[in-house]
């Protein structure tokens, strides 16, 4: 199975920096909308057979041109949200960011053990994650995708494609409606095939970062 993982389009939030992962979450901007519109021709040669979002509304409000012009219905599933800020949630000073990162980036990194301060832990996230995941497998069909946030979606890819690791995953924000496109199944593993529109090797060489804060720019992947 195929699975096109796209990180919903701008919200105010995204713009103020905020660490905003609760229901209902910020809107798309304008900016955003005009995004989620281009997903339609950046997808165009690209088959979907099934859409699935999370309960946040930028996720809805992201894929709703892509499902009109497929005619496809967006499954809304919770399991899929953002990776929970716990007692981080609406701060945006450099501490707070900086925990947050370094606690999805440690689950890129193996350390499943690790708990948002106030949230939940790399485990805990990724079963959720999966269940969806899982669900999308049993209809077998050949590619589905999923309109999601940037944290989870780096972290599940991060620990989840045997051809990603850390270090890559906290060097590549993935942007507003960014994709990444996994190949594989819940039974024989994941590999990365492209990242933002970037092809991906088999094995990528570079060496894994430590699971120190991200030092991400300030488009932080919320």
């Amino acid at each position: 199975m195929r699975l096109i993982l796209i990180r919903h389009g701008q919200t105010v939030s995204n713009v103020g920096g905020l660490l905003d992962t609760a229901h209902p979450g910020a809107d798309l901007t304008p900016l955003g909308r005009e995004q989620a519109g281009n997903l339609v021709a950046a997808l165009e040669t690209v088959t979907i057979d099934a859409l699935y979002v999370s309960t946040l509304v930028r996720t809805q409000q992201t894929a709703a041109p892509l499902a009109a012009a497929r005619g496809l219905e967006a499954h809304v599933r919770d399991d899929i949200r953002e990776v929970g800020a716990g007692h981080l949630e609406g701060r945006h000073d450099r501490a707070a960011v900086d925990a947050y990162c370094t606690t999805f980036l440690a689950w890129a990194n193996g350390d499943l053990d690790a708990v948002m301060p106030g949230g939940e832990s790399g485990r805990d996230t990724f079963a959720r994650f999966d269940r969806v995941v899982t669900e999308a497998a049993e209809l077998g069909l050949e590619t589905v995708a999923f309109v999601s946030h940037g944290a989870i979606l780096r972290a599940w890819t991060g620990y989840s494609c045997s051809n990603l690791h850390a270090g890559y995953v906290s060097d590549n924000p993935l942007s507003n409606t960014g994709t990444i496109v996994v190949t594989g199944s819940p039974l024989t593993g994941w590999t990365a095939e492209s990242w933002i529109g970037s092809v991906l090797p088999e094995v990528l060489t570079s060496t894994p970062a430590s699971s120190g804060p991200a030092g991400l720019p300030a488009d932080r992947g919320f």
